[in-house]
This record gives structure tokens, C-alpha cells and sequence, in this order.
């Protein structure tokens, strides 16, 4: 049996379709068939079934996925146990919430690329949720979350890197206009302006705008913080926000901060990864940039 046929095989997995996969691995489409054709004529059996557009797992293909993994990450530990982790070549699959990756993250990768150069890291904005629930099904290697919703869960190994405080912050006109968040069954002629409806943090103030009965113009839901930040500044509406986001706008006066009654209110950043996950030298040194304490096998 080819490896490359089992390497073929999670990369479609991974991309859920034989084109994206291909894509990927610079091959043909014609390629992918041909190599996952012969996969299933090995094993005598199909591994995938077309279900609208996307290429889903048969039974047996969900059965073979957790061997296939098995024998990818040995063959892995075979490749990079005893090698420079300048001369590695391999790649890690990384999801990162998106205010984790703009602001918190551009040093780490920065350092991790001068020590591996022959890596790739795979990067993907995500939702916390996604995060979690990719690296459960193991199309992440890695995710650096907010896991506050929903917790870790038991499947998962997490790493604490710190707790972020929340802030509600508008410009100062806006503030001017609305400077009470706190007194109870009010309505509020601005518009909140916030990431997906899954954001750890929108979900936080949602529920207590609820809980105080106040009611906002309408949502603008955005997937960008930047462009959040910059529409806020320029009097388009307030946002809840981690304060390292808004740092530097709320010591240049380009936002202020609105009173609430979460003004203690933090969410937890971890970094995770399967707990039975081989960590490559690859993905170690990109735990140990982290800060995460955890050792390879």
C-alpha cells in the first residue's frame, strides 16, 4: 500500500472535496481518483459517497480514518524524531480565534518560521467552536481558543495562556450619547457592532443585554475586528471586545470605554491539541512558543 494514498485520503478528509484536495497537493483531479480508486481496491471496499457537493466518509472510511492516522503520525515520528528542527519540512494545522491571531499570535509565528523555515503553518481564522470541534475530529493539530463556551471537553489537551478582560468601547461622540450601560429596560438607538454570532465574547454581552433588558438598534455583524475597531471610530456604533484589541485606540483617545456591569468579566485563551495526538518537534515547538508547558513523547 502506497503511503501517499493514505495521505491523499485525510487530505480530502480534511478539505471535503477530491478538487480542493488536489488543489492542495498540486495534483490532478484525475490523480486523486486514480490513487483513492486503488485505495479502495486494496481494501476492497468504498471510503467515500458524494453527498451534495461535499465527499463524505462511508462507514468504512470512518473506520479506516483513525489507522490512517496511526500510520501517518509514525511515519512522522520516524521523519523528524531524531532531526534538526531547522532542516523539518513537515506542517501543523492551526486554528486560532481571530483576535488571538491579529494581535496576540504575529510574534510567535514570526519566531516559530525563523527556527523551522522548512515549515509550513497551515492558518485558519475560526470560531471557537470550529476550533474545538475540528481538533476533536482531527483536522487541527493545534488551536488557540477562547474556552469559555462549551468548555475544552474531555477529548481535548489545553494549555492556559492567560485570562483577557472584556470592554464595551465607542468613540467618544458616541460615548457622549450613550454613556450608560448599566441602568436597566432602556433602548438604545446604536447599533452594536460585533463578529459571528458564535463569538465567545458577543455571546457574553448578549446575555446581559437580556438580562438588563436593554434593547440596541440592530446588529452589524462583521467577521474582521480591525474593520469592527474602524467603524466604531468613526461613530458607526459600540463593540464589546477583548482590552488587548483596543488597547492602543483607548490610550490614544480614539475610543473610550462605556461603563457596564462586566467590567470584571475575563475569558480564558488556551492552546489545544487532541489528547492523543503525537506532537511532532513541529508541533512542540509551536506549544513551547505558546508558553505551553507540555513535552514531546
Amino acid at each position: 500500500m502506497d503511503l501517499k494514498y493514505l495521505h491523499t485520503f485525510r487530505v480530502i478528509v480534511d478539505e471535503g472535496s477530491f478538487s480542493r484536495a488536489a488543489e492542495k497537493l498540486n495534483y490532478t483531479q484525475s490523480t486523486i481518483t486514480f490513487q483513492i480508486g486503488q485505495l479502495e481496491r486494496e481494501l476492497n471496499t468504498e471510503l467515500f459517497e458524494k453527498i451534495g457537493r461535499r465527499m463524505a466518509l462511508t462507514k468504512a472510511g470512518e473506520q479506516l480514518l483513525p489507522y490512517v492516522d496511526d500510520v501517518l503520525n509514525s511515519v512522522d515520528r520516524l521523519r523528524f524524531g531524531a532531526g534538526d528542527i531547522s532542516q523539518c519540512r513537515g506542517e501543523v494545522r492551526v486554528g486560532v480565534a481571530e483576535t488571538q491571531l491579529c494581535y496576540r499570535l504575529p510574534p510567535i509565528l514570526r519566531e516559530f518560521h525563523r527556527q523551522a523555515p522548512n515549515a509550513r503553518l497551515l492558518l485558519r481564522s475560526m470560531s471557537c467552536c470550529d476550533i474545538r470541534n475540528e481538533l476533536i475530529n482531527g483536522s487541527l493539530d493545534v488551536g488557540i481558543f477562547y474556552k469559555d463556551i462549551g468548555g475544552v471537553g474531555s477529548g481535548l489537551t489545553a494549555y492556559p495562556l492567560g485570562e483577557c478582560p472584556l470592554a464595551l468601547v465607542a468613540s467618544p461622540e458616541t460615548k457622549a450619547q450613550f454613556p450608560d450601560f448599566i441602568t436597566p429596560e432602556c433602548k438604545m438607538a446604536v447599533p452594536f457592532i460585533i463578529n459571528e454570532p458564535n463569538c465567545v465574547f458577543r455571546l457574553i454581552f448578549e446575555r446581559y443585554l437580556r438580562e438588563k433588558s436593554i434593547l440596541l438598534d440592530h446588529t452589524i455583524e462583521l467577521w474582521s475586528v480591525p474593520t469592527i475597531k474602524n467603524l466604531v471610530i468613526n461613530n458607526m456604533g459600540v463593540t464589546f471586545l477583548p482590552r488587548f484589541t483596543v488597547e492602543q485606540e483607548l490610550a490614544s483617545g480614539a475610543l473610550a470605554e462605556i461603563p457596564t456591569e462586566l467590567e470584571n468579566t475575563t475569558i480564558a485563551a488556551v492552546c489545544a491539541h487532541h489528547k492523543n495526538k503525537w506532537l511532532s518537534p513541529l508541533m512542540q515547538l509551536l506549544l513551547n512558543l505558546c508558553g505551553c508547558p507540555a513535552e514531546s513523547e
